[in-house]
């Protein structure tokens, strides 16, 4: 396994530097310095990866879904006991708190176990009556790209599936977070998994979708990412017409109803939408009021968001880290200054902050017209809108308002009000008085821009199986 300052990658069962030696910098977020590297893959390290996939497919599809289940258990309860080193090393390259990455290697390891627990009963026939039934089985190798807000939960809810399903997978990690793909390949490692089942590289983006995407080995691919990226993929994809599942951008509403109780949404919102510091595709971005408690929710949220205590992401004290690299500075530079031309006010934040690293802070813009790019880009980050409503149909039409359709979120408590926004909201989730993220049991996927297919529960395995119906059991002649 690699070292704590160089990250390697990981073909045919064996830790290894990349064909030429070279190396992509990792870069602190709170400091701006470099303080590892990660293997760069060759072409030559691509090939070798997908013939080593290619080799050890039919042994694993045609080992015991039980066995390939009991592997995958015993990956969690070995990733489980390596959760604080892992968290610190993802909080340094990523820049959320310690406690945001251990809830993260939480959930990747509630992923694997409940995977694992259930590969068996979803690799198993499916009976239809009638002398028919549907036999499951694996679709093949799987190329899976991973981003790095979310490293550990998001590499977890497509290597655990796959695996489950007997497929095969090459995974790219992100190369700004190495660290989650390595443990939780090295995890897989130690309980067993064979040799070129599962192989990890890191290099440049553009370079390595496109070699593995030409590959007629790949069967499926499995992305999470921005939705113009995801377009390029699906494209790459089609050329061999191999499966795609697509978690792509969100721009989530949230409505606040009249009789809302802000003492409880107003925190729930402000915890959901700072995690990460807002770099999540279906973390809140845009706040749509009731008009009679708009103000109140206002002075509620901005002094909610104004006291959140920004600092180092090592630091106990500390609420909300930096951005993850200076991307996300200009981005939300670019949001806001186009916000503010057009006439938007902002409440709180607005600016970096004036110190070493990636730092801005916890932002609520009001006033924002309809043709802001702050109302129908992705955020990405910790920019808030909030603005009033009159009617539920008007704060639908609000929340439908642009591209994408991967998670909603309402706040009422009366049941006519909660069946209408339900029904109205064009998303792939909607959650009710509730802001979490997703558990490993229930399928997650997005409509319009947010992509297609599903990650979690039974469609996710699903995802990577051919259902081949078999008809005529038990005739003769």
């Amino acid at each position: 396994m690699s070292n704590a300052t160089s990250y390697e990658l990981f073909i045919n069962g064996m830790w290894r530097a990349g064909g030429d030696g070279a190396t992509l910098p990792v870069i602190n977020p709170a400091t701006e310095k470099v303080f590892a590297s990660v293997a760069s893959a060759t072409t030559s390290d691509l090939d070798e990866a997908l013939a080593s996939a290619e080799r050890s497919r039919k042994a694993w599809s045609s080992r015991p879904a039980k066995d390939r289940g009991g592997i995958l258990v015993a990956a969690a309860r070995i990733l489980a006991t390596k959760m604080g080193d892992a968290a610190k090393d993802l909080s340094r390259e990523q820049g959320k708190t310690i406690a945001e990455a251990t809830g993260e290697y939480a959930r990747a390891v509630e992923t694997l176990e409940w995977n694992g627990t259930h590969a068996e009963g979803l690799s198993a026939p499916i009976p239809l009556g009638s002398n028919r039934m549907i036999v499951p089985e694996p679709l093949g190798v799987v190329a899976a790209f991973t981003p790095w807000n979310y490293p550990a939960v998001l590499i977890a809810r497509k290597l655990a599936p796959a695996l489950a399903a007997g497929c095969p997978v090459i995974l790219k990690g992100a190369e700004e977070t190495p660290s989650a793909a390595v443990r939780i390949v090295e995890a897989l490692r130690q309980a067993g998994i064979p040799d070129g089942l599962v192989n990890l590289v890191f290099g440049v983006p553009v370079q390595i979708s496109r070699h593995l995407l030409s590959s007629p080995i790949v069967k499926v691919l499995t992305f999470t990412g921005s939705t113009a990226v995801g377009k390029q993929l699906a494209k790459l994809a089609a050329n061999n017409l191999q499966r795609c599942i697509l978690e792509l951008g969100g721009h989530s509403p949230v409505i606040v109803c009249e009789d809302a109780d802000l003492a409880k949404a107003v925190p729930a919102i402000s915890e959901y939408k700072f995690e990460c510091a807002g770099q999540s595709c279906n973390a809140p971005s845009r706040i749509l009021v009731a008009r009679r408690i708009y103000e109140e929710f206002l002075v509620r949220m901005t002094e909610t968001a104004r006291n959140i205590k920004i600092g180092p992401p090592d630091d106990l004290a500390t609420e909300m880290g930096p951005m993850a690299n200076a991307r996300r500075i200009e981005a939300m530079q670019r949001l806001i200054q186009d916000a503010v031309d057009r006439g938007a006010r902002i409440e709180t934040g607005g600016s970096r902050l004036d110190q070493p690293g990636f730092y801005w802070p916890p932002t609520i813009l009001t006033r924002v017209p309809k043709d802001a790019k702050a109302l129908h880009e992705e955020p990405f980050g910790p920019i808030l809108t909030v603005a009033p409503f009159d009617t539920i149909e008007e704060a639908i039409e609000e929340a439908n308002a642009t591209e994408f359709g991967l998670a909603a979120y309402l706040f009422t408590g009366a049941a006519n009000a909660q069946q209408k926004l339900i029904n109205g909201l064009c998303a792939g989730a909607v959650s009710v008085n509730y802001l979490k993220g997703v558990s490993a049991d229930a399928p997650y996927g997005g409509v319009k821009q947010s992509g297609y297919g599903y990650e979690g529960g039974e469609q996710g395995v699903r995802s990577f199986q051919i259902l081949k119906m078999v008809n005529g059991l038990g005739s003769f002649g």
